[in-house]
């Protein structure tokens, strides 16, 4: 198949949020200011993973609230809160006091089923037996209704606050937050159910076979079932992410460390991994010409729109600061992305 032009028209970054165990501040600090410099340098979004009992963000509410002080512009997005561990009206509180603190600019992944490490952990979230619980889709679909504004109660029922008596519903209502959710999908039953419920939709560089062995295919299967199944009045978002390491401007050392990365993880590539036929894309490590061929080879990027650069967890501030400045400056005009700081500037001047 001939590859065709890419149109990307927002683009953003996930980072893991790494830290020290010794000292979380610095780690935490440091993923603030890259978020900053995501602003500054215009992208769309900057992303963070949430990660249970590992030395990244365990509450990615609590981040971002802090991130919207940071920053004015930029989306601010998590990928993915596993909801198996959360309570959908507490999480639904945390979200939308930080969406309103954002000025809606809250993007939020989730992903059901059992999380990660919950024998370890699932005793501590649970009162009683965790297995017990509903972790499926249901519980997400709980999430949204807390947090699309309806009312508790029957049409008279009230409370009585100091001042005020009102009807009550989740508080704060943030509008909007609800269709600003996003589903980590990576088979085609998850696909359709988040298509058939309404959710924006994450592809990442991880997904199901189902039918073939070749990743792109893989995924461009699953968009054409997303596509198919959506329901909604609103235009859906659509959003791939892979692992985009440029070296132009890496200084020897650094472009060989990242070699030595991408090499290391090439074998997953090359074969389907266990009773879901796993299937692995690989990463774009090399020079933005490099990437670029790839990109533009890529027949699942070419049914998006929304690109997300996912940051390896092995690497540096300083060597994530290198590889988004990389991106934004030799990449993205290349993939029909215009950053935001020249929307601005063009805008000012009409």
């Amino acid at each position: 198949m001939a590859s065709r032009t890419l149109d990307i028209s927002s683009l953003a970054f996930l980072t893991p949020g790494n830290y020290l165990d010794d000292d979380p501040y610095s780690g935490l600090e440091d993923t603030l200011r890259l978020f900053e410099t995501g602003e500054r340098l215009g992208y769309s979004g900057a992303w963070i993973r949430q990660r249970h009992l590992e030395h990244g963000v365990s509450s990615s509410a609590v981040f971002l609230s802090a991130a919207s002080q940071r920053t004015q512009r930029i989306e601010l997005g998590v990928a993915v809160i596993p909801i198996g561990y959360e309570s959908p009206f507490r999480l639904g509180e945390d979200l939308a006091t930080a969406d309103v603190l954002s000025r809606g600019r809250l993007q939020v992944g989730l992903s059901a089923g059992t999380p990660p490490h919950a024998d370890l952990l699932g005793d501590l979230v649970f009162d009683g037996d965790w297995r017990r619980y509903d972790l499926s889709h249901a519980r997400v679909e709980r999430l949204r209704q807390n947090l699309d504004g309806r009312f508790l109660g029957d049409p008279d029922t009230v409370i009585h606050s100091p001042g005020n008596v009102q009807r009550p519903r989740l508080q704060p209502f943030s509008a909007g937050l609800a269709d600003r959710l996003w589903y980590g999908g990576g088979s085609l039953g998850s696909i359709r159910w988040a298509a058939e419920n309404g959710y924006n939709i994450l592809l990442g560089n991880v997904t199901s076979g189902e039918g073939t062995d070749d990743f792109i295919e893989a995924q461009r299967n699953q968009l054409a079932v997303y596509r198919e199944a959506f329901v909604g009045t609103r235009r859906p978002r659509i959003a791939a992410g892979r692992v985009i390491v440029p070296t132009d401007s890496a200084d020897a050392a650094t472009t060989a460390k990242y070699q030595r990365y991408a090499a290391d993880r090439v074998e997953r590539t090359l074969t389907a991994h266990g009773p879901r036929r796993t299937l692995f894309a690989r990463d774009l490590v090399g020079t933005s010409e490099q990437i670029l061929e790839s990109l533009h080879a890529d027949g699942s990027l070419q049914d998006v729109g929304e690109l997300r650069v996912e940051l390896p967890y092995e690497f540096s501030v300083e060597e994530y600061e290198q590889i988004i400045h990389d991106v934004i400056e030799r990449i993205a005009p290349e993939i029909g992305f215009t950053p935001a700081i020249d929307r601005v500037t063009v805008g000012a001047d009409a």
